[in-house]
């Protein structure tokens, strides 16, 4: 049986409706959260209880941030190229890296082990390295967002691979097809969930690699604009530049999350079936 057509719109029209519900909710609960936070914070710098230098209120430091909006968006800029030229030779690199050891069991036993070795190495002991080798321009911020944000990719891409049907692996295999078809047909879209998992991960630690960098030594960017606050003591605007890359941050994690959408949509239908399904057996 088919819907009449005065039940139809009701039909397209409920989900509609659930997922501007489920939007609100999800932008409503951190939003409350993120205004209790900035009210408290008020409450203490007005309150007397810590000096004002050493921590302004969010008035004081939104007021210092717009004073400052024209170097702050000309010190973001470098910060930002850095940030998404790194992140995106990590994701060439990774997806080459994960892809080789898929493929090579002795590679895999042989550089997995390195790779986890490598991010205990501590990144503000590595940052000056690097800058003292490959000087103060952009190379040395590229290579520490690459470096940052490279594991968690190899990673996340390893575990999708791992996570294809054995039994469509077989029935394709049992049909001829080469080990390179059977990577791309199976193991390949089964990486596609955590493949970008990670990337929404390592977005977040890119921009973090970008300011180590510039902290450790770089002619501008935000990490250069919050050294050169810093050091003559102006609190309002190191947290105004530490405002401005979390913005970046957040921006840049709402540009993966679209990618995602516009790369894989099936993933959000398969999500709504898997909260559809934990609802209803609650």
């Amino acid at each position: 049986m088919t819907p009449s057509a005065e039940l139809r719109p009701r039909l397209v029209a409920a989900p509609r409706r659930r997922n501007r519900a489920a939007l609100v909710g999800a932008v409503a609960a951190p939003a409350s959260a993120l205004l209790v936070l900035l009210g408290l914070w008020q409450a203490v710098a007005v309150s007397g209880a810590v000096p004002a230098d050493v921590l302004p209120s969010p008035v004081r430091v939104v007021g210092a941030g717009a004073g400052e909006h024209e170097a702050l968006l000309r010190h973001a800029v470098p910060t930002l190229v850095a940030t998404i030229t790194g992140f995106a030779l990590s994701v060439a690199f990774a997806f080459a890296t994960a892809t080789l050891l898929d493929f090579s069991r002795i590679l895999r036993t042989a550089l997995l082990p390195l790779l986890i070795v490598s991010q205990t190495l501590p990144l503000i002991a590595l940052a000056p390295l690097v800058v003292l080798w490959f000087g103060f321009g952009l190379l040395p911020k590229i290579l520490l967002v690459a470096f940052v944000t490279y594991f968690p990719m190899v990673v996340g891409l390893l575990r999708g691979f791992a996570e294809a049907d054995p039994e469509a692996e077989r029935l394709l295999a049992s049909m001829g097809a080469s080990r390179a078809a059977v990577f791309r047909l199976v193991r390949l879209p089964a990486a596609t969930a955590s493949f970008f998992s990670s990337l929404r991960i390592s977005i977040t630690y890119a921009v973090v690699g970008a300011i180590f960098a510039e902290y450790a030594g770089a002619v501008a960017g935000l990490g250069v604009y919050m050294q050169s606050a810093k050091n003559v003591f102006r609190t309002d605007l190191v947290l105004a530049a530490v405002g401005v890359s979390t913005v970046l941050t957040l921006c840049l994690f709402g540009a993966v999350v679209l990618i995602e959408r516009w790369a894989a949509p099936w993933l959000r239908i398969e999500q709504g079936r898997v909260d559809s399904v934990g609802g209803g057996s609650a």
